[in-house]
């Protein structure tokens, strides 16, 4: 009996389970029929109207820096104001005239982390830390005087220390400075690629001559859209995606992370986009991926903006059948132990049964 129980239970889950899903999917084919003649009368949608997409699309404004974007900052021109005292890692050109022919004083040398200048093994070391390059020429003299006559020094300054910490790639820090080393921290979030430089600039002129520097971004992080799986009932997948400015809804499902459409997801999905005034309303941009994939149509498949979400919605059907899953195997867990119960105790009265008979006999 209790077989033939667990068999109608499982029987009648199967008919409402079947039942559900040929109503499910039946509903989801019902809907309005689009009048094509009616949409080819319209007239045409003004340029500045349209929404972008992958035929149509449109710039995003002038770049704003935010943590934790990181930039690139070249050192154009990085001349210290006088009078500049030598330092560490400081880059100097030497010229000596009147040395060895066979031991040479012309060209770069770098300030040592001890304070001197390595002039060779003929000649020796000479420390110029914290000296103007008049003074540097005048010690430099003297050392070569021990073992020359008659010769001339010239010192210029390639490169100073504090352009090696401006020069490169810098993160911008979570209270929106980036830092220049010696020249201390600078405030560019909420500030445009120009804006940054003229305030990096500015920033610089406190120490240098005229400071000139170039400023990029490196690395793209502050702005991002995100694409929001839903796992039919097994949990939500959100994908964070740094944006460079022309994906579309195509080049997000076809992104390495998202890998396309899952198993458990339908063709069911839109856009979610913040208002342009940000009063707290959103626009939903529905997306026909069938046209997008299969018709190679381009009106739904739009351009992604800085902070939209695009939302796949799960299987409406893969979903309810998790759900009676869930439902079906405690009843299933259930009957299985009812039924083992039952049947221990049957065989246990049967065997208490004989022994009385036996003992009977």
């Amino acid at each position: 009996m209790a077989h033939l129980r667990n068999r109608n239970l499982r029987w009648c889950m199967a008919f409402l389970l079947t039942s559900c899903c040929l109503s499910s999917s039946i509903g989801c084919q019902s809907g309005i029929p689009r009048n094509r003649e009616l949409e080819e009368s319209l007239p045409p949608v003004p340029k500045e109207q349209h929404i972008p997409n992958a035929e149509l699309k449109t710039t995003l404004p002038p770049y704003v820096i935010e943590p934790p974007d990181e930039i690139f900052i070249d050192a154009l021109k990085v001349v210290p104001k006088p009078p500049y005292h030598l330092e560490p890692l400081d880059g100097i050109r030497i010229r000596v005239d009147g040395t060895y022919d066979e031991n040479p004083i012309d060209g770069a040398y770098q300030v040592e982390g001890t304070g001197k200048v390595n002039l060779g093994a003929t000649y020796g070391s000479v420390s110029v830390a914290g000296l103007t390059i008049e003074e540097a020429i005048q010690v430099v003299d003297a050392k070569l005087s021990e073992t020359l006559v008659g010769h001339s020094v010239s010192i210029t300054l390639l490169q100073t220390a504090g352009a090696q910490q401006i020069a490169g790639r810098h993160t911008v820090a979570p209270d929106g400075t980036v830092n220049l080393g010696m020249y201390g921290q600078v405030q560019v979030t909420g500030l445009t690629l120009h804006g940054a430089k003229l305030r990096i600039e500015e920033h610089l002129s406190e120490f240098l001559e005229d400071p000139e520097v170039a400023v990029d971004v490196a690395t793209f992080s502050s702005k991002v859209y995100y694409i929001i799986t839903d796992g039919a009932g097994t949990g939500d997948q959100v994908v964070r995606v740094p944006i460079t400015g022309g994906e579309t809804v195509l080049d997000a499902i076809s992104n390495p992370v998202v890998g396309g459409l899952s198993q458990f997801s339908s063709q069911r999905m839109w856009i979610a986009r913040r208002s342009p005034d940000k009063a707290g309303y959103t626009v939903r941009l529905p997306v026909d991926w069938h046209a997008i994939s299969a018709r190679g149509s381009n009106a739904t498949n739009y351009q992604i903006l800085p902070g939209d979400r695009l939302y796949i919605d799960g299987s409406k059907l893969v979903a309810f059948d998790g759900m009676m899953g869930r439902i079906v195997a405690p009843l299933e867990r259930t009957a299985g132990f009812i039924s083992l119960t039952s049947s221990a105790i049957r065989t246990m009265s049967i065997s208490f049964r004989r022994r009385n008979n036996n003992n009977t006999f």
